[in-house]
């Protein structure tokens, strides 16, 4: 070797792990390494010891999306928001329809959404995907897991994790996105896709944006549509949902047709909220964060440099 150093992230699962966790370790190991998407984090290798598990990733130095939104790491503008929901959406295009297999990630949100020096998305966390053929029925699961906020209604009653799910979570983070806002606060009780639902109902969808990024008209042209594409997304009905290439093509294209979504949607279905969240039996949830505790699986995750 050229005796040169290359930082990378190292995710970490406890001697201790949990049979979840070394499950969730295998999964990543099986899926993303067969992997090779610019907008996927790169696994560069792995080591399983009786010390415990390693997972090397290639280190992604703006950190998570989630630190940028929610904790003032670095104010986003429209355009750079407007480039990591193109990025996330080309990764599960990718995962969903482009490679060999169709790939469920299972647990979109902006903390598995990473974002290199020029804040393209890097889509991580492949713990809870699946794999299945394309075009085959999603298989029964015994174990609900996810994220609260994020994960699917649906897949939670049938316990059956589809690209369907993904899209309602896709859904979910664009909307997060646009906002600024989590998409539920306990208090005092919050729900996120409640409250752009209520917007859209009075016709004013689009102050339901970050306040900070108004102004310029054509950037507010594509925040509405991004949250029109983001409530169409999070339809209650699975079947009424777009493709991730149906709602990308709508939110590329300013000559698509935005859907016609019904305004009255929550007077036909039961709204999310807090409360039934709680009782869903989503693993390892954290309501006030919305991040899937690491506490389920033992792991860890920190920055180090290896010399090659």
């Amino acid at each position: 070797m050229d005796g040169s150093t290359k930082q990378v992230a190292v995710k970490k699962f406890s001697s201790e792990t949990s049979s979840q966790g070394r499950k969730e370790f295998e999964a990543e190991v099986k899926i993303i390494s067969r992997l090779r998407h610019r907008n996927l984090v790169q696994l560069l290798g792995w080591c399983d010891s009786a010390k415990g598990l390693l997972l090397v990733y290639e280190l992604v130095p703006e950190g998570s999306l989630d630190k940028h939104i929610h904790h003032n790491t670095r104010f986003l503008t429209w355009s750079e928001r407007h480039k990591i929901i193109m990025g996330l959406g080309s990764a599960l295009s990718y995962l969903h329809r482009e490679w060999d297999q169709c790939v469920v990630h299972g647990d979109i949100k902006p903390s598995n959404i990473m974002l290199d020096s020029s804040y393209n998305t890097k889509l991580g966390d492949f713990g809870l995907a699946r794999l299945a053929d394309h075009g085959a029925d999603p298989r029964t699961t015994m174990n609900i897991a996810g994220t609260a906020g994020y994960i699917d209604p649906d897949f939670v009653n049938t316990r059956r994790p589809s690209t369907e799910s993904d899209v309602y979570s896709f859904g979910i983070v664009l909307l997060e996105i646009v906002a600024g806002k989590p998409p539920v606060v306990q208090k005092p009780p919050f729900v996120l896709l409640k409250w752009v639902w209520s917007l859209h109902s009075q016709g004013a969808i689009l102050d339901a944006a970050d306040a900070r990024l108004r102004g310029d008209e054509a950037d507010e042209q594509q925040m509405e549509r991004a949250l029109v594409v983001g409530l169409w997304c999070a339809h209650h009905d699975p079947a009424q949902r777009p493709s991730i290439v149906e709602a990308m093509h709508v939110l590329q294209s300013q000559d698509a047709k935005l859907p016609v979504l019904p305004r009255n949607m929550y007077k036909l279905a039961a709204m999310p909220s807090i409360i039934s969240m709680g009782e869903s039996g989503v693993s390892g949830s954290s309501f006030s964060s919305g991040v899937r505790s690491s506490a389920t699986t033992g792991t860890t995750q920190s920055s180090d440099t290896f010399t090659n």
